[in-house]
Protein backbone atom coordinates (compact mmCIF):
# COMPACT_ATOMS: atom_id res chain seq x y z
CA UNK A 1 0.00 0.00 0.00
CA UNK A 2 3.48 2.24 0.32
CA UNK A 3 3.00 2.87 -3.35
CA UNK A 4 -0.41 3.14 -3.50
CA UNK A 5 -0.18 6.03 -0.76
CA UNK A 6 2.10 7.94 -2.43
CA UNK A 7 0.90 7.76 -5.71
CA UNK A 8 -2.91 8.41 -5.11
CA UNK A 9 -2.64 12.29 -5.71
CA UNK A 10 -1.43 11.22 -9.37
CA UNK A 11 -4.92 10.29 -10.40
CA UNK A 12 -6.05 13.47 -10.66
CA UNK A 13 -4.68 13.65 -13.85
CA UNK A 14 -7.06 11.25 -15.48
CA UNK A 15 -9.51 14.25 -15.39
CA UNK A 16 -7.32 16.54 -17.46
CA UNK A 17 -9.68 18.11 -20.30
CA UNK A 18 -7.11 17.36 -22.98
CA UNK A 19 -5.61 14.20 -21.92
CA UNK A 20 -6.87 10.72 -22.85
CA UNK A 21 -5.79 7.21 -20.70
CA UNK A 22 -3.54 6.27 -23.26
CA UNK A 23 -1.20 9.46 -23.09
CA UNK A 24 -2.01 9.89 -19.68
CA UNK A 25 0.05 6.17 -18.86
CA UNK A 26 2.72 7.15 -21.57
CA UNK A 27 3.68 10.20 -19.68
CA UNK A 28 3.62 8.37 -16.42
CA UNK A 29 5.70 5.75 -17.48
CA UNK A 30 8.09 8.66 -19.71
CA UNK A 31 8.47 10.08 -16.31
CA UNK A 32 9.05 7.58 -13.96
CA UNK A 33 11.35 5.94 -16.44
CA UNK A 34 13.58 8.64 -16.56
CA UNK A 35 13.59 8.64 -12.64
CA UNK A 36 15.07 5.48 -12.94
CA UNK A 37 18.00 6.19 -15.19
CA UNK A 38 18.94 8.93 -12.65
CA UNK A 39 18.61 6.76 -9.67
CA UNK A 40 20.38 3.56 -11.05
CA UNK A 41 21.89 3.92 -14.18
CA UNK A 42 19.83 2.38 -16.29
CA UNK A 43 16.29 1.20 -16.33
CA UNK A 44 16.20 -1.52 -19.11
CA UNK A 45 15.22 -4.40 -16.97
CA UNK A 46 12.34 -2.20 -14.75
CA UNK A 47 9.04 -2.84 -15.26
CA UNK A 48 6.40 -0.32 -14.66
CA UNK A 49 2.73 -1.00 -13.84
CA UNK A 50 0.30 1.22 -14.06
CA UNK A 51 -3.24 2.15 -13.36
CA UNK A 52 -4.32 5.42 -13.53
CA UNK A 53 -7.82 5.36 -12.87
CA UNK A 54 -7.21 3.87 -9.61
CA UNK A 55 -3.92 6.27 -9.14
CA UNK A 56 -1.98 2.76 -8.53
CA UNK A 57 1.63 2.11 -9.84
CA UNK A 58 4.05 -1.05 -9.30
CA UNK A 59 7.27 -1.27 -10.20
CA UNK A 60 9.51 -4.33 -10.46
CA UNK A 61 13.08 -4.22 -10.51
CA UNK A 62 14.44 -7.65 -12.56
CA UNK A 63 18.26 -9.09 -11.66
CA UNK A 64 20.39 -11.92 -12.29
CA UNK A 65 21.19 -13.93 -8.80
CA UNK A 66 24.66 -14.54 -8.86
CA UNK A 67 27.55 -16.36 -6.75
CA UNK A 68 28.19 -14.40 -3.51
CA UNK A 69 31.40 -11.66 -3.86
CA UNK A 70 30.59 -11.85 -7.76
CA UNK A 71 28.21 -8.86 -8.00
CA UNK A 72 29.50 -6.33 -10.75
CA UNK A 73 26.52 -4.50 -11.50
CA UNK A 74 24.54 -4.24 -8.83
CA UNK A 75 21.42 -2.77 -10.55
CA UNK A 76 21.81 -5.92 -12.94
CA UNK A 77 23.20 -8.60 -10.87
CA UNK A 78 22.06 -9.68 -6.71
CA UNK A 79 23.77 -12.07 -4.63
CA UNK A 80 22.73 -15.39 -3.83
CA UNK A 81 22.38 -14.37 -0.67
CA UNK A 82 20.25 -11.26 -0.58
CA UNK A 83 18.26 -13.19 -3.64
CA UNK A 84 17.05 -16.15 -0.96
CA UNK A 85 16.17 -13.29 1.25
CA UNK A 86 13.20 -12.97 -1.06
CA UNK A 87 12.78 -16.53 -1.88
CA UNK A 88 14.42 -19.57 -0.38
CA UNK A 89 14.49 -21.19 -3.47
CA UNK A 90 16.78 -19.30 -5.49
CA UNK A 91 19.78 -20.50 -7.44
CA UNK A 92 22.17 -18.79 -9.57
CA UNK A 93 21.66 -17.87 -12.94
CA UNK A 94 18.02 -17.64 -11.90
CA UNK A 95 15.64 -14.10 -12.49
CA UNK A 96 14.66 -12.27 -9.50
CA UNK A 97 11.96 -9.95 -9.69
CA UNK A 98 12.05 -7.31 -6.81
CA UNK A 99 9.10 -4.91 -6.20
CA UNK A 100 10.85 -0.85 -6.23
CA UNK A 101 8.43 0.94 -3.45
CA UNK A 102 8.69 4.42 -4.20
CA UNK A 103 9.20 5.33 -0.59
CA UNK A 104 12.69 3.77 -1.09
CA UNK A 105 13.61 6.27 -3.78
CA UNK A 106 13.68 9.01 -1.28
CA UNK A 107 11.59 11.81 -0.53
CA UNK A 108 13.53 14.32 -2.73
CA UNK A 109 13.38 11.99 -5.39
CA UNK A 110 9.40 11.66 -5.55
CA UNK A 111 8.87 15.12 -4.97
CA UNK A 112 11.01 15.99 -8.18
CA UNK A 113 8.96 13.30 -9.71
CA UNK A 114 5.87 14.79 -9.11
CA UNK A 115 6.86 18.15 -10.46
CA UNK A 116 8.42 16.47 -13.63
CA UNK A 117 4.50 15.01 -13.79
CA UNK A 118 2.68 18.14 -13.41
CA UNK A 119 5.42 19.90 -15.74
CA UNK A 120 4.57 16.91 -18.59
CA UNK A 121 0.74 17.10 -17.99
CA UNK A 122 0.95 20.71 -18.81
CA UNK A 123 3.70 20.68 -21.62
CA UNK A 124 0.77 18.35 -23.39
CA UNK A 125 -1.92 20.85 -22.58
CA UNK A 126 -0.24 23.53 -23.57
CA UNK A 127 0.63 21.86 -26.65
CA UNK A 128 -2.96 20.61 -27.21
CA UNK A 129 -4.53 24.67 -26.77
CA UNK A 130 -1.38 25.70 -28.75
CA UNK A 131 -3.09 23.33 -32.00
CA UNK A 132 -6.32 24.32 -31.17
CA UNK A 133 -5.64 27.98 -31.72
CA UNK A 134 -2.98 27.82 -34.38
CA UNK A 135 -6.22 26.59 -36.71
CA UNK A 136 -8.18 29.90 -35.72
CA UNK A 137 -5.67 32.67 -36.71
CA UNK A 138 -7.50 34.70 -38.92
CA UNK A 139 -11.10 33.82 -37.29
CA UNK A 140 -13.25 35.78 -34.96
CA UNK A 141 -13.08 34.89 -31.38
CA UNK A 142 -15.12 36.14 -28.37
CA UNK A 143 -13.49 35.91 -24.73
CA UNK A 144 -13.61 37.98 -21.58
CA UNK A 145 -12.26 40.29 -19.99
CA UNK A 146 -10.03 38.94 -17.18
CA UNK A 147 -8.08 41.85 -16.08
CA UNK A 148 -7.00 45.56 -17.31
CA UNK A 149 -3.32 46.79 -17.54
CA UNK A 150 -1.95 50.18 -18.58
CA UNK A 151 -1.09 48.31 -21.94
CA UNK A 152 -2.85 45.04 -22.56
CA UNK A 153 -5.89 43.88 -21.80
CA UNK A 154 -5.85 39.88 -20.52
CA UNK A 155 -8.93 38.08 -21.63
CA UNK A 156 -10.06 34.37 -20.66
CA UNK A 157 -12.81 32.31 -23.10
CA UNK A 158 -15.18 29.45 -21.77
CA UNK A 159 -12.48 27.00 -21.57
CA UNK A 160 -10.37 29.18 -18.92
CA UNK A 161 -7.74 29.61 -21.68
CA UNK A 162 -5.91 33.07 -21.42
CA UNK A 163 -5.46 35.04 -24.45
CA UNK A 164 -4.07 38.83 -24.29
CA UNK A 165 -4.97 42.40 -26.48
CA UNK A 166 -2.36 44.67 -26.39
CA UNK A 167 -2.94 48.37 -26.67
CA UNK A 168 -1.60 48.76 -30.24
CA UNK A 169 -4.38 45.93 -30.63
CA UNK A 170 -7.39 47.82 -29.43
CA UNK A 171 -9.12 50.49 -31.19
CA UNK A 172 -8.31 54.11 -29.74
CA UNK A 173 -12.58 54.56 -28.53
CA UNK A 174 -12.11 51.17 -26.96
CA UNK A 175 -13.08 51.05 -23.44
CA UNK A 176 -13.28 47.48 -21.38
CA UNK A 177 -14.74 46.53 -17.77
CA UNK A 178 -14.27 43.39 -16.56
CA UNK A 179 -16.38 40.83 -17.14
CA UNK A 180 -17.19 42.37 -20.66
CA UNK A 181 -17.68 40.05 -23.41
CA UNK A 182 -14.87 41.26 -26.25
CA UNK A 183 -14.90 40.31 -30.02
CA UNK A 184 -11.91 40.44 -32.15
CA UNK A 185 -9.46 37.82 -34.16
CA UNK A 186 -6.88 35.78 -33.47
CA UNK A 187 -3.98 37.10 -35.12
CA UNK A 188 -0.99 35.36 -33.88
CA UNK A 189 -0.17 31.83 -31.68
CA UNK A 190 3.07 31.07 -30.16
CA UNK A 191 4.82 29.10 -27.64
CA UNK A 192 6.48 31.18 -25.36
CA UNK A 193 8.90 28.62 -23.05
CA UNK A 194 6.14 26.18 -22.64
CA UNK A 195 3.12 28.57 -22.81
CA UNK A 196 1.44 29.36 -25.97
CA UNK A 197 0.85 33.30 -25.80
CA UNK A 198 -2.41 34.07 -28.56
CA UNK A 199 -3.20 37.61 -29.54
CA UNK A 200 -6.32 38.83 -30.07
CA UNK A 201 -6.62 42.26 -32.30
CA UNK A 202 -9.43 44.34 -32.95
CA UNK A 203 -7.81 46.59 -35.48
CA UNK A 204 -6.36 44.10 -37.65
CA UNK A 205 -7.45 44.69 -41.10
CA UNK A 206 -8.85 40.96 -41.20
CA UNK A 207 -10.79 41.64 -38.54
CA UNK A 208 -13.44 44.07 -40.84
CA UNK A 209 -13.05 41.52 -43.35
CA UNK A 210 -14.51 38.62 -41.25
CA UNK A 211 -17.17 40.82 -39.80
CA UNK A 212 -18.57 41.31 -43.36
CA UNK A 213 -18.40 37.82 -43.74
CA UNK A 214 -20.00 37.12 -40.32
CA UNK A 215 -23.09 40.03 -41.21
CA UNK A 216 -23.78 39.93 -44.98
CA UNK A 217 -24.80 36.59 -46.10
CA UNK A 218 -24.12 37.39 -49.89
CA UNK A 219 -20.13 38.21 -48.60
CA UNK A 220 -20.53 34.76 -46.23
CA UNK A 221 -21.96 32.43 -49.31
CA UNK A 222 -19.75 33.85 -51.67
CA UNK A 223 -21.78 36.09 -54.03
CA UNK A 224 -19.61 38.70 -53.03
CA UNK A 225 -15.80 38.78 -52.69
CA UNK A 226 -13.96 41.06 -50.37
CA UNK A 227 -10.85 41.99 -52.37
CA UNK A 228 -9.04 44.46 -50.13
CA UNK A 229 -9.56 46.02 -46.75
CA UNK A 230 -7.25 49.13 -45.59
CA UNK A 231 -8.33 50.62 -42.15
CA UNK A 232 -7.30 53.68 -39.82
CA UNK A 233 -8.96 51.69 -36.63
CA UNK A 234 -11.49 53.80 -34.90
CA UNK A 235 -11.58 56.69 -37.60
CA UNK A 236 -11.90 55.52 -41.45
CA UNK A 237 -11.83 51.94 -43.31
CA UNK A 238 -12.34 51.37 -47.25
CA UNK A 239 -13.18 48.16 -48.27
CA UNK A 240 -13.11 47.00 -51.98
CA UNK A 241 -15.83 44.79 -52.91
CA UNK A 242 -16.80 42.68 -56.00
CA UNK A 243 -19.80 40.19 -57.70
CA UNK A 244 -19.44 36.78 -59.61
CA UNK A 245 -23.09 37.78 -60.49
CA UNK A 246 -23.67 40.59 -62.48
CA UNK A 247 -27.62 40.62 -60.90
CA UNK A 248 -25.95 41.81 -57.48
CA UNK A 249 -24.61 45.26 -56.59
CA UNK A 250 -22.13 44.61 -54.47
CA UNK A 251 -21.76 47.89 -52.79
CA UNK A 252 -25.75 48.21 -52.30
CA UNK A 253 -25.63 44.33 -50.60
CA UNK A 254 -23.05 45.27 -48.08
CA UNK A 255 -24.40 48.51 -46.89
CA UNK A 256 -27.94 48.14 -47.26
CA UNK A 257 -30.78 49.43 -47.17
CA UNK A 258 -30.39 53.14 -45.93
CA UNK A 259 -26.93 51.32 -44.38
CA UNK A 260 -29.05 49.11 -42.28
CA UNK A 261 -26.43 46.36 -42.68
CA UNK A 262 -23.18 47.92 -42.31
CA UNK A 263 -24.49 50.19 -38.91
CA UNK A 264 -23.63 46.93 -36.70
CA UNK A 265 -20.17 46.49 -38.10
CA UNK A 266 -19.54 50.29 -37.59
CA UNK A 267 -21.06 50.45 -34.23
CA UNK A 268 -19.04 47.51 -33.38
CA UNK A 269 -15.88 49.11 -34.60
CA UNK A 270 -16.12 52.24 -32.34
CA UNK A 271 -18.12 54.26 -34.94
CA UNK A 272 -15.18 53.57 -37.58
CA UNK A 273 -16.23 55.45 -41.14
CA UNK A 274 -16.61 52.61 -44.02
CA UNK A 275 -16.52 53.61 -47.68
CA UNK A 276 -17.71 50.40 -49.49
CA UNK A 277 -16.46 50.42 -53.43
CA UNK A 278 -16.64 48.89 -56.42
CA UNK A 279 -13.27 46.98 -56.79
CA UNK A 280 -12.30 46.94 -60.48
CA UNK A 281 -8.85 45.81 -62.44
CA UNK A 282 -9.20 49.70 -64.40
CA UNK A 283 -6.55 51.54 -62.20
CA UNK A 284 -8.15 54.73 -63.26
CA UNK A 285 -11.43 54.06 -62.33
CA UNK A 286 -10.15 52.34 -59.25
CA UNK A 287 -8.32 55.33 -58.05
CA UNK A 288 -11.34 57.80 -58.83
CA UNK A 289 -13.91 55.43 -56.69
CA UNK A 290 -10.75 55.33 -54.08
CA UNK A 291 -10.91 58.94 -53.43
CA UNK A 292 -14.98 59.24 -53.42
CA UNK A 293 -16.36 61.41 -51.91
CA UNK A 294 -14.32 64.00 -54.07
CA UNK A 295 -14.75 64.51 -57.56
CA UNK A 296 -12.17 63.90 -60.37
CA UNK A 297 -11.11 66.26 -63.31
CA UNK A 298 -8.28 64.15 -64.57
CA UNK A 299 -5.51 62.13 -63.61
CA UNK A 300 -2.08 60.80 -64.71
CA UNK A 301 -0.66 57.22 -63.66
CA UNK A 302 2.95 56.36 -63.71
CA UNK A 303 2.98 52.77 -64.11
CA UNK A 304 6.50 52.59 -63.56
CA UNK A 305 6.78 54.16 -60.07
CA UNK A 306 3.53 53.46 -58.96
CA UNK A 307 2.47 57.00 -58.64
CA UNK A 308 -0.73 59.04 -59.49
CA UNK A 309 -1.22 63.24 -60.14
CA UNK A 310 -5.06 63.36 -59.71
CA UNK A 311 -6.16 66.87 -61.22
CA UNK A 312 -9.46 68.35 -59.48
CA UNK A 313 -11.08 71.52 -58.53
CA UNK A 314 -10.15 73.36 -55.45
CA UNK A 315 -13.11 72.63 -53.44
CA UNK A 316 -12.62 69.15 -54.59
CA UNK A 317 -9.19 68.54 -52.58
CA UNK A 318 -10.47 68.68 -49.16
CA UNK A 319 -12.78 65.91 -49.35
CA UNK A 320 -10.35 64.00 -51.78
CA UNK A 321 -7.74 64.31 -48.52
CA UNK A 322 -10.17 64.16 -45.69
CA UNK A 323 -10.08 64.57 -41.99
CA UNK A 324 -6.31 64.52 -40.72
CA UNK A 325 -5.56 63.17 -44.33
CA UNK A 326 -7.22 59.62 -43.69
CA UNK A 327 -9.04 59.82 -47.34
CA UNK A 328 -6.33 59.99 -49.60
CA UNK A 329 -3.98 57.78 -47.11
CA UNK A 330 -6.61 54.95 -47.46
CA UNK A 331 -6.68 55.62 -50.96
CA UNK A 332 -3.39 54.77 -51.34
CA UNK A 333 -3.23 51.81 -49.34
CA UNK A 334 -5.79 50.66 -51.33
CA UNK A 335 -4.86 51.10 -54.92
CA UNK A 336 -1.11 50.58 -54.71
CA UNK A 337 -0.08 53.89 -55.70
CA UNK A 338 1.35 57.13 -53.86
CA UNK A 339 -1.44 59.88 -55.09
CA UNK A 340 -0.38 63.57 -55.02
CA UNK A 341 -3.54 65.79 -55.73
CA UNK A 342 -3.14 68.98 -58.12
CA UNK A 343 -5.68 72.21 -57.69
CA UNK A 344 -6.62 72.77 -61.60
CA UNK A 345 -5.79 76.50 -61.97
CA UNK A 346 -3.22 76.32 -59.57
CA UNK A 347 -0.73 78.56 -61.40
CA UNK A 348 -3.30 81.42 -59.70
CA UNK A 349 -2.44 80.30 -56.31
CA UNK A 350 0.60 80.19 -53.71
CA UNK A 351 2.06 77.56 -51.97
CA UNK A 352 1.98 78.11 -48.56
CA UNK A 353 5.69 77.66 -48.38
CA UNK A 354 6.19 80.88 -49.97
CA UNK A 355 5.29 82.08 -46.75
CA UNK A 356 7.65 80.87 -43.96
CA UNK A 357 8.81 84.09 -43.65
CA UNK A 358 5.83 85.34 -42.37
CA UNK A 359 3.89 82.42 -40.67
CA UNK A 360 5.55 79.93 -38.39
CA UNK A 361 6.89 76.44 -39.82
CA UNK A 362 4.79 74.36 -37.08
CA UNK A 363 1.74 76.37 -38.13
CA UNK A 364 2.56 75.99 -41.89
CA UNK A 365 2.93 72.39 -40.82
CA UNK A 366 -0.26 72.14 -38.81
CA UNK A 367 -2.29 73.46 -42.37
CA UNK A 368 -0.64 70.61 -44.42
CA UNK A 369 -2.10 67.81 -41.87
CA UNK A 370 -5.54 68.87 -42.94
CA UNK A 371 -4.65 68.59 -46.88
CA UNK A 372 -4.14 72.80 -46.95
CA UNK A 373 -1.07 72.99 -49.02
CA UNK A 374 -1.84 76.88 -50.96
CA UNK A 375 -2.94 80.13 -49.74
CA UNK A 376 -6.25 79.93 -51.29
CA UNK A 377 -6.77 76.28 -50.00
CA UNK A 378 -6.74 77.96 -46.76
CA UNK A 379 -8.85 81.32 -47.56
CA UNK A 380 -11.73 78.90 -49.22
CA UNK A 381 -12.60 77.64 -45.42
CA UNK A 382 -14.55 78.71 -42.96
CA UNK A 383 -12.58 80.34 -39.97
CA UNK A 384 -14.72 77.35 -38.11
CA UNK A 385 -13.81 74.57 -40.35
CA UNK A 386 -9.72 75.49 -39.92
CA UNK A 387 -10.36 75.47 -36.03
CA UNK A 388 -11.74 72.19 -36.19
CA UNK A 389 -9.43 70.46 -39.08
CA UNK A 390 -6.60 71.19 -37.08
CA UNK A 391 -5.33 72.37 -33.51
CA UNK A 392 -4.98 76.24 -34.18
CA UNK A 393 -6.55 78.38 -31.94
CA UNK A 394 -9.21 81.03 -33.66
CA UNK A 395 -6.98 83.70 -33.16
CA UNK A 396 -3.86 82.37 -34.82
CA UNK A 397 -6.05 81.48 -37.92
CA UNK A 398 -7.45 84.94 -38.27
CA UNK A 399 -3.97 86.18 -38.43
CA UNK A 400 -2.90 83.65 -40.95
CA UNK A 401 -5.98 84.74 -43.34
CA UNK A 402 -4.83 88.59 -42.99
CA UNK A 403 -1.20 87.57 -44.09
CA UNK A 404 -2.51 85.10 -47.24
CA UNK A 405 -5.28 87.70 -48.27
CA UNK A 406 -2.81 90.62 -48.41
CA UNK A 407 -0.75 88.46 -51.03
CA UNK A 408 -3.72 88.68 -53.58
CA UNK A 409 -5.27 92.16 -52.61
CA UNK A 410 -1.67 93.46 -53.99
Amino acid sequence: MENLALIESFSEFKDEKFIDRVTLMSILEEVFRNTLKRKYGDDDNFDIIINPDKGDLEIWRNRIVVEDGSVEDENQEICLSEAQKIEPDFEVGEDVSEEVKLIDLGRRTVLALRQNLVSRIHEHDNGIIYKQFIDLIGEIYTAEVHHIRHNVVILLDDDGNELIMPKDRQIPSDFYRKGDNVRGIIESVELKGNKPSIVMSRTSPKFLEKLFEQDIPEVFDGLISVKKVVRIPGEKAKVAVDSYDDRIDPVGACVGMKGSRIHGIVRELGNENIDVINFTNNSQLLITRALSPAKISSLKINEENKTVEVFMDPEQVSKAIGRGGFNIRLAGQLTGYEIDVYREGAEEDVELTEFSDEIEEWVLDELKKAGLDTAKSVLEQDVEDLIKRTDLEEETILEIRKVLSAEFSE
